[in-house]
């Protein structure tokens, strides 16, 4: 049984690592081959021959409409390597079936905003019975413990595009927005590739997902949820015991309803000692005492529409904008004209915004750069103010990731 690996990137690697190395792959963008450290031998996909591979394992990335896809012979994610039944895959190659995960119970998270979130909270209080977390959280399948009982996945949509066979045992659906369009193609696809495993689960498994969404034909138990209020009556949890707010507080809600739903209990004080990550609406006082959010980690409409919700209280001066990914922003700036928002605008969006701000009565002021604009609301901002960064965008048309962009933010900041 001959193996590919389609993508040299994390997962790949570390499941070729977990096979020993000297594996073949093949990756775009490489016009020559080369020998890695674990003596895997990486091929230009020009290069690639499907009558010399039985089996392709793929990187999550790998898009919808690339033409290798076309040629191969059983292409696998990641998660149908490790968590599909063996037959289901057809693989006939002792090195592989040694990877089954078969008597791990698997969470699948999932959603626009907040899976990492959701993800690191319900680990946190599932972490005393043997919960690890994984997936795009940023540890792959094959560096995960499978002597502990549960993994907790997030779950991106490339990876439930290409996943065929494998389900998990309780599927959480955070909302969804259209994002990565240019990737799925449209907000139909991307909303199929979200709500696919739920016609592969079993009777007794338990799939959360919100209202309004459309899931196929399936023997387990769907559960549409709309509210807090509703998680609150419908699983018998309190929200007033736990700290958090806004679009933490239904992040933390999911994660107790997991519980709940598994053990019939709800860690509230040990959910409140979670401490969250950096770039979600990460709150700073300058010097002057007046409150500065670094909301960076929000890349898209619904992150950046619960971040105003949080601070509806109050005069926002809102910097938006970057790489958009061709998603309509005009929604966005509707809701903005709605609320008490001076909008400042960044990035290769930034002409753009501008003009749907004008059109809609918003008052906007445009700026290539972060600092520029972080500039002009430090003469802007008053003390019952605040100053938001919640670009909507991704960072990647001026910074490396959306940390760098955060971390500059936030510097600016404690210079005042």
């Amino acid at each position: 049984m001959r193996v590919s690996f389609i993508g040299y990137g994390k997962t790949t690697r570390a499941v070729a690592k977990a096979l020993g190395g000297g594996q073949i792959f093949f990756n775009d963008n490489l016009e020559e081959s080369f020998e890695d450290e674990d003596g895997n031998t990486i091929f230009p996909s020009t290069q690639f021959n499907s009558a010399k591979s039985d089996v392709e394992i793929l990187t999550p990335s790998i898009p919808p409409h690339h033409q290798l896809l076309q040629i191969m012979r059983n292409p696998l994610s990641e998660y149908d390597l490790f968590l599909a039944e063996p037959e289901q895959i057809n693989t006939k190659n002792s090195k592989l079936e040694k990877l089954f995960a078969k008597d791990v119970k698997t969470i699948w998270i999932s959603g626009t905003n907040g899976k990492t979130t959701t993800t690191q909270m319900l680990t946190h209080i599932l972490a005393s019975r043997g919960a690890v977390s994984g997936g795009n959280i940023g540890t792959p399948l094959a560096e995960l413990d499978s002597q502990k009982p549960l993994w907790v996945l997030e779950t991106s949509s490339y990876t439930l595009h290409h996943t065929k066979f494998a389900s998990p045992e309780i599927y959480l659906l955070l909302p969804i927005t259209p994002d990565h369009l240019s990737w799925h193609g449209d907000a139909k696809s991307y909303a199929k590739d979200k709500l696919s495993p739920i016609a592969r689960m079993k009777e007794g498994q338990l799939a959360l997902i919100p209202k309004g969404l459309n899931p196929p034909e399936s023997p387990a138990w769907v559960v549409k949820y709309d509210s807090i209020e509703f998680l609150e009556e419908f699983f018998g949890l309190d929200s007033s015991k736990l700290r958090y707010k806004s679009a933490f507080l239904e992040d933390a809600m999911l994660s107790l309803v997991v519980e709940k739903t598994l053990f019939d209990t709800a860690s509230y004080d040990l959910l409140n000692s979670f401490q969250l990550d950096r770039h979600r609406q990460e709150e700073i006082l300058d010097s002057r005492g007046r409150l500065w959010v670094n909301d960076s980690k929000a890349t898209n409409l619904d992150a950046t529409l619960k971040a105003l919700e949080a601070y509806s209280d109050r005069k926002i001066h809102l910097i938006l904008g970057g790489d958009d990914k061709g998603v309509n922003m005009k929604p966005l700036i509707e809701k903005i004209s709605k609320m008490d928002i001076a909008l400042y605008t960044i990035g290769s969006n930034s002409k753009k915004l501008q003009e749907l701000a004008k059109n809609l009565g918003v008052e906007v002021i445009g700026f290539e750069f972060l600092r520029e604009a972080q500039r002009e609301i430090d003469k802007n901002l008053g003390v019952d103010e605040v100053a938001l960064l919640s670009p909507s965008a991704s960072s990647l048309d001026q910074f490396s990731s959306y940390a760098k962009r955060g971390d500059e933010f936030v510097e600016f900041v404690r210079g005042i």
